[in-house]
């Protein structure tokens, strides 16, 4: 593998503006290019944009167009040529078709995060083509069972199958415990990646007593019934309603910012949370950064299709609040195997351990601040992350020293990425 690669990544920031959407695709540029590698943005999804401010998608592009303009001048100059938005397959957009073309001829690795981009018809023929499965339990049992509901399933299978390797956020996916089938595909477990320098200013930020512990989420249901097993597994509504009656059990500030138009707002408030409208918190990529910068730390619950088949998968939302020095009270999908749960990230599967976390964290918040950023600084930034992620990919068969020891709660990096610590 060659010390300096040139490497697209794919996400869905032009058909989803939000600021949380960003940050998740950008950090795996952010990163990259922080490890001397020499990387490019591109999206090319065919889909609508998703316009916050309409309220409804749109086949408009001007709204992508100036959000990636305005989040490399403010976020990152130093990549503001870097970026591709094919809008609807049909038009170009920073990058011209040309200068896209001749980066993807070259490439090394195209890393479709998400699997959201079409894999351009002039990329090198010795590119890796990497399908990044950041929905796990979701994805797997999609393509196992082949719902009616999902349109072009099949297409959408082959598209998968188009790719090299297939690295998954499901960390426990070899796990006794995981239940999600694994298709016939050589899954390779990975986790995602947080740059440290966007978040670094908050760390010692001094907040009032009344800082709540925050979440944000989407208030969303699937299209049809996800079953495997003769389980329906579902998303973060059924969740969310386990512990919607959390604010009766501690005497602490909590605020849910969710998006969705299912969402019961009344039962909310009548609950006793605080909400905030989504668009106020992950608007733009500074508004999720102020939002998360003025939490005192986060609680949050994951989809229940990654909770209930243990899929190991770890929050990039969670991986942002560890960063900024924010503790984290989340609910456990297994991941508490690979990150050490109990000091600055600490898991709960029930209404008895939410309260406990709240309330340990509140109790000695300097210990879990400093706690937080540690655990982002060595589990998930980008030095501790991409180069056992990279080598996955360059290896031929499976690297299994990547994956945790069956009864370790640590992940242990391949041992050529332990010579170079």
């Amino acid at each position: 593998m060659k010390t300096k690669l040139r490497i697209i990544t794919c996400g869905m920031v032009g058909s989803h503006p939000l600021g949380g959407v960003a940050w998740d695709y950008f950090h795996y540029l952010l990163a990259l290019a922080e490890l001397g590698h020499d990387v490019y943005y591109h999206e090319d999804t065919w889909c609508w944009v998703n316009d916050p401010v309409l309220g409804y998608p749109t086949d408009a592009s001007p709204y992508a167009v100036d959000y990636f303009t305005n989040f490399f001048d403010k976020h990152a100059p130093h990549l503001k040529d870097r970026w591709h938005y094919f809008h609807l397959h049909d038009q170009h957009f920073g990058m011209t078709k040309e200068q896209f073309d001749e980066v993807a001829r070259t490439a090394d690795v195209f890393l479709n995060v998400s699997g959201a981009s079409m894999i351009p018809d002039q990329l090198n023929p010795r590119a890796i083509k990497v399908f990044m499965d950041t929905d796990p339990g979701y994805n797997q049992i999609v393509m196992a069972t082949k719902p009616s509901w999902s349109k072009n399933v099949e297409g959408w299978i082959q598209q998968v199958r188009d790719h090299d390797r297939h690295l998954t956020y499901a960390e426990n996916i070899f796990g006794d415990d995981c239940l999600i089938p694994r298709f016939d595909f050589d899954w390779r477990p990975t986790r995602c990646v947080v740059t440290l320098e966007p978040w670094r200013q908050f760390r010692d930020r001094k907040l009032p007593p009344s800082a709540p512990y925050t979440t944000v989420m989407s208030w969303t249901y699937f299209k049809g019934p996800l079953i495997w097993n003769d389980v329906e597994y579902g998303a973060k509504a059924p969740e969310f309603e386990r512990f919607i009656d959390l604010p009766k059990h501690v005497n602490l500030p909590l605020t849910v910012a969710a998006a969705g138009y299912h969402k019961p707002t009344k039962t909310i408030d009548d609950a006793g949370w605080l909400q905030v409208e989504a668009k106020a918190a992950s608007l733009t990529p500074q508004d999720y950064l102020d939002f998360i910068a003025n939490s005192a730390g986060e609680w949050s619950i994951a989809k229940n299709c990654y909770v209930g088949p243990r899929t190991g998968w770890f929050s990039c939302r969670t991986a942002c609040y560890l960063a900024a020095g924010k503790p984290a009270v989340v609910q456990d999908t297994g991941w508490s195997k690979f990150v050490p749960a109990g000091q600055g990230v600490l898991a709960f599967t029930t209404m008895e351990e939410a309260v406990a976390g709240l309330e340990a964290v509140a109790a000695d918040p300097v210990k879990h601040r400093a706690a937080a950023y540690d655990i982002a600084r060595e589990y998930l930034a980008p030095d501790r992350v991409l180069p056992p992620m990279l080598e996955t990919i360059f290896s031929t068969i499976r690297n299994t020293a990547h994956l945790p020891p069956s009864k370790s709660p640590l992940p242990g990096p391949p041992p050529a990425y332990r010579e170079r610590e």
